[in-house]
């Protein structure tokens, strides 16, 4: 199994964040796992993402130019990433950010409307892993005791009473990722 994914929008989503935690999950189950960030010189409202390959054989590069899945949380990630996606591949789109939704007929493409269930939960901290639990639903790459434990790894401990939260919001994304047909 290999997975190479990447995670596109504005810094201040939880871009990087997710991607870290991704990686770290595949660390706590014993995969071979690349995590290589890319942002502007603003950390917040510039654009950022993020590469993460799990697999289960050694990584030869974190270099890709195409990927089997794509998370986009923004319009210019989605008119930089959409055509990087593989053919069969996945491309989960989040409803608030994206104008013009995408098009491609070769891929899988999903909404998952994590701004608006953030909202709900009143936490707007909890998109990403909303968005991260849309990706988990569809492509278990870890599972979710190992991103929990991915989580403690990565968090502060003083932010570790957030956990509970964070599993609510994985799950949540679970239920709420849609295809679009």
């Amino acid at each position: 199994m290999k997975q190479e994914i990447i995670i596109a929008g504005f810094g201040g989503q939880g871009v990087l964040s997710m991607g870290k935690i991704l990686a770290y999950s595949g660390l706590m189950e014993g995969k071979e796992v690349s995590w290589m960030p890319a942002y502007g010189p603003e950390q917040r409202g510039g654009t950022a993402n993020v590469t993460v390959i799990v697999s289960d054989d050694k990584i030869s590069s974190p270099i890709l130019s195409k990927f089997d899945a794509a998370i986009i949380l923004n319009q210019p990630s989605l008119e930089k990433f959409e055509n990087r996606v593989k053919p069969g591949g996945i491309l989960i789109y989040d409803g608030y950010g994206i104008i013009k939704p995408p098009t491609r007929q070769d891929i899988k493409v999903y909404r998952i409307d994590a701004m608006d269930a953030a909202n709900e939960m009143h936490n707007a901290k909890a998109f990403n892993m909303i968005v991260l639990g849309g990706l988990l639903k569809l492509s278990p790459i870890v599972h979710l005791d190992s991103v929990i434990k991915g989580l403690k790894k990565t968090l502060p401990e003083r932010h570790h009473h957030l956990i509970p939260m964070n599993e609510e919001a994985i799950k949540k994304g679970m239920e709420l990722i849609k295809e679009v047909k």
